[in-house]
């Protein structure tokens, strides 16, 4: 008997789940789909704009997925994506392969970001140089006290080189825009795959050093105060500070089209530049566009 109940109930399920399958099939079968992928800086804000754009227009579906800028750019270059998020400029070189397969790569800004160098709370350094912090992503500097703190070993965290931020901070940090610095992250730098990871590593161990978008940055860790020299003020990130052009380590965010934005495409990115949508932008710790 309680073979067949099982029996029963398996069958039960399968009939139900056929059925909410049609059902589902049959409802979205009028909707209008705009895929959405790249920058891991960007994914939780187009999560957020998407969530808002279809509550608003139920005929419109939107799929969002992260995997870093080179991933979402990649996307655009092989036609496989309507809109490509990035926390970089898209590179001569991509733009260059994108032509070559017939894409046409039209940027548009979105957003503005600050990159917050972020410490364990316990950590008593509260301020460094753009130099300085160089020096430690470069392996010039290795202990905490060569900058004013303890004397323990610096853990350098990064995200992967596939992420825009990555690239991001290599040539506005680490070679302080400088496009003749040849210099690289320290052997040493540990990877991660996302911000969260980051996050998560910071909170963990009192000895690292990391970097995020600002609209990561979660209470319980501190952010450094960054002077652009010796000698000059420090200042920590914030909307206010982006864009009267204070803090250091500031860019514009994109989402790359194939091409002039058409039909469905151009009002959800002509949304996306409406107030409503860049009050989501600021809710979110970001910079808005305008």
């Amino acid at each position: 008997m309680k073979r067949i109940t099982l029996i029963f109930l398996l069958a039960s399920f399968l009939l139900t789940s056929c059925g909410s399958s049609t059902n589902s099939s049959t409802s979205d079968s009028s909707a209008q789909y705009i895929e959405n992928k790249g920058s891991d800086t960007i994914v939780n804000l187009a999560l957020a704009w998407a969530e808002t754009y279809q509550a608003e227009h139920p005929d419109v579906r939107i799929s969002v997925t992260g995997g870093g800028s080179g991933t979402g750019i990649a996307a655009l270059i092989n036609n496989t994506v309507d809109l490509a998020n990035a926390s970089r400029q898209i590179k001569a070189e991509e733009i260059e392969e994108a032509k070559a397969k017939g894409v046409e790569p039209v940027e548009h800004i979105i957003a503005r970001d600050a990159i917050a160098v972020i410490v364990n709370a316990k950590n008593p350094v509260s301020e460094l140089t753009l130099q300085q912090i160089s020096d430690i992503y470069s392996g010039k500097i290795t202990n905490w006290s060569e900058v004013g703190g303890e004397d323990r070993p610096i853990v350098k965290l990064s995200r992967e080189t596939n992420s825009g931020t990555h690239v991001y901070f290599l040539e506005t940090v680490l070679r302080l825009g400088s496009k003749e610095d040849k210099t690289l992250f320290s052997m040493d730098t540990l990877l991660l795959p996302s911000s969260e990871g980051i996050i998560s590593e910071v909170r963990q161990n009192p000895n690292a050093i990391g970097y995020d978008g600002l609209g990561y940055v979660p209470d319980d860790l501190k952010m450094i105060a960054i002077a652009k020299e010796a000698g000059g003020e420090y200042v920590l990130p914030s909307i206010e500070t982006v864009n009267d052009k204070t803090y250091a380590i500031a860019r514009d965010l994109y989402m790359y089209t194939n091409g002039e934005p058409a039909g469905i495409v151009k009002e959800y990115l002509d949304w996306i530049l409406s107030d409503e949508a860049q009050q989501i932008v600021a809710e979110l710790g970001f910079v808005p566009a305008k």
